[in-house]
C-alpha cells in the first residue's frame, strides 16, 4: 500500500507524536508511507524534530494552517496535485482541518478522472482519524454549528473509515453530535512507545534535585500546551484552594510541603503567570516551560493532573500511568474510558469520584478539583494503588506495536473495495499500463 497521511501542524501535543510514530511504523511494515503537515504558527512550539527523531521529514505545506483562511482553496489544490502525483492507496487525515482540506482534496482526485463518466473513480480510500473533537468548548454556537455540518457532509461524502481513539468519543461524535454511520467506525486507542518509562523509579530524583524538593514532599504536575481549551486558570483556582485548606485545617497535622509544577508552554503563559501572584501562590507554583525530558518530570512527579474542558484521549495521562503515577482529571472526553470505571465504594452524587485508574472531576468545578486533590494528597495508598493499576492498564493497552497492528488491519480491510474499482482508466494509467506491457512483452 501507499499511504499518505496528512496533519494540519507538528505543534507540541499527541497527534504530532502519533502521526510520527504510525508513519515510520508502517515504514517498517513494509508500506510506502509519506506525511505531510501544515506550518505550526507563530506561538507554538514546533515538533518536527520529534518527527526527524523517528526518521520522518514530513512534505510541508505553507498555506495549511489550524485557521479557517482564505489560502485553505490553495492548500485543497496543491493537495490535489499531491495525490495526482503520489497515487495514494489510502489517504489518512488527522485533527480537524486536515481532515476537511485533505477530504476535499481527496474528492476531487477520486472523480476527477475520465473514468468518472462511467462510474469508474479513482481507487483510493479515505480515513479519518478524531484525535479530539470540536464540537463544544472551542467556539462560539453558529461556528461550531457550521463545523458541525460540515463534518456531517465529509462522513457521508468523502469518508470510508472514521477512527475514533476511544469509546467515550464514538459516543459523542457519532450518536449525541451524529456525525456518521455507525459501520463507518473503528474504536482504534492510542499507542506510544512506553520504553522509555520501564525503570521510572531509578530516575526519580532528578528533577526533584533540580526543583530542591525532599523527598517528602508532594509535586502536582499538570503538563500540555497553555492554550484555553487544557483550562490551567481552573488548576490554578484548585491549587490556591488547596494552599488555603491545608493552611486553614490542621497545619500541625499537614507538615508536608505541597507544589504545583506547570509544564508546558503557549499564548497564555503571561496570563497564568499573572493568575498564580493574584492569588498568592507565587512560592507555590513553578512555571518550567517546555520540557523534552518527559522520562525525568513524570516519575518526579506524585499526581498528575488534567483540567480540559474537552479531550480525546490525553497522552499525558497515560505517560503518567506508564510511570505509575496518580492521576486526576476533569470527566470529558476519553477520559472517562481511561481512568476507567468507579470503584465500589464511590458516591455517585460526589463532585468527584475515585475510579479504577484515577481520580474523575466533573468539568470546570475548582472547588471540586480542590476537594478530590485534598483527598488523594492525604492518601499515600491510594496514590500508591491507582499508580500501579494505571501502569499495569497502559502497559496492556496502549503500545505503539498494538496501535500499528490494528491500524494496518483496518487498512487490509479497504484493501479488496479497492482492487474491485482497480480498472480507472485515465491518460496517465494507460500510458502506464502500455509501458508496463511492452517491458513484459505482452
Amino acid at each position: 500500500m501507499k499511504i499518505v497521511r496528512i496533519i494540519a501542524r507538528l505543534n507540541v501535543g499527541g497527534p504530532a507524536r502519533h502521526v510520527a510514530w504510525v508513519t515510520a511504523g508502517t515504514r517498517r511494515a513494509g508500506h510506502e508511507s509519506v506525511l505531510v503537515a501544515g506550518t505550526v504558527p507563530p506561538g507554538e512550539d514546533d515538533m518536527s524534530y520529534f518527527a526527524a527523531a523517528q526518521g520522518v521529514v514530513p512534505i510541508v505545506i505553507s498555506e495549511m494552517s489550524r485557521e479557517v483562511s482564505p489560502k485553505d482553496a490553495v492548500t485543497v489544490w496543491k493537495l490535489y496535485r499531491l495525490f495526482r502525483r503520489e497515487r495514494p492507496d489510502i489517504v489518512h487525515t488527522h485533527t480537524a482541518k486536515a481532515g476537511t482540506v485533505g477530504r476535499v482534496a481527496g474528492l476531487l482526485y477520486r472523480w476527477f478522472t475520465p473514468a468518472a463518466l462511467i462510474a469508474r473513480p479513482r481507487p483510493v480510500r479515505f480515513v479519518h482519524t478524531y484525535h479530539g473533537h470540536i464540537f463544544h468548548s472551542y467556539y462560539g454556537p453558529l461556528k461550531t454549528r457550521l463545523f458541525l455540518i460540515i463534518e456531517r457532509l465529509l462522513a457521508r461524502l468523502a469518508t470510508d473509515r472514521i477512527v475514533v481513539i476511544s469509546p467515550q468519543q464514538y459516543r459523542e461524535i457519532h450518536e449525541q453530535f451524529g456525525v456518521g454511520r455507525g459501520a463507518q467506525f473503528a474504536i482504534v486507542p492510542l499507542g506510544l512507545d512506553l520504553s522509555a518509562y520501564d525503570d521510572w523509579a531509578a530516575r526519580r530524583t532528578r528533577m526533584r534535585a533540580e526543583l530542591g524538593a525532599s523527598d517528602d514532599e508532594l509535586l502536582v504536575g499538570i503538563v500540555g500546551r497553555l492554550t484555553e481549551i487544557k483550562n490551567h486558570k481552573l488548576f490554578l483556582e484548585a491549587a490556591a484552594r488547596c494552599k488555603a485548606e491545608r493552611e486553614q485545617t490542621g497545619a500541625n497535622e499537614r507538615t508536608t510541603r505541597v507544589r504545583f509544577l506547570v509544564i508546558g508552554d503557549g499564548h497564555l503563559r503571561s496570563a497564568l503567570e499573572a493568575q498564580a501572584r493574584a492569588l498568592g501562590l507565587t512560592d507555590d507554583v513553578i512555571f518550567t516551560g517546555l520540557r523534552a525530558d518527559p522520562e525525568f518530570f513524570y516519575p518526579a512527579l506524585d499526581v498528575c493532573a488534567l483540567t480540559s474542558l474537552n479531550e480525546g484521549t490525553p497522552l499525558t495521562l497515560i505517560e503518567a500511568m506508564a510511570n505509575a503515577r496518580a492521576v486526576i482529571a476533569t470527566a470529558v472526553g476519553g477520559v472517562v474510558d481511561l481512568l476507567g470505571a468507579p470503584t465500589d465504594n464511590a458516591n455517585e452524587a460526589a463532585p468527584f469520584v475515585v475510579c479504577e485508574r484515577g481520580v474523575s472531576v466533573r468539568p470546570n468545578d475548582a472547588a471540586a478539583f480542590a476537594r478530590a486533590l485534598l483527598e488523594l494528597l492525604d492518601a499515600p495508598e491510594l496514590r500508591r494503588s491507582l499508580g500501579a493499576r494505571g501502569r499495569e492498564y497502559a502497559a496492556h493497552q496502549y503500545t505503539v506495536e498494538r496501535l500499528l497492528d490494528d491500524l494496518l488491519k483496518l487498512y487490509d480491510e479497504l484493501q479488496p473495495a479497492q482492487r474491485e474499482l482497480a480498472p480507472v482508466a485515465d491518460a496517465n494509467d494507460m500510458r502506464r499500463v502500455g509501458r508496463a506491457a511492452r517491458v513484459k512483452g505482452d
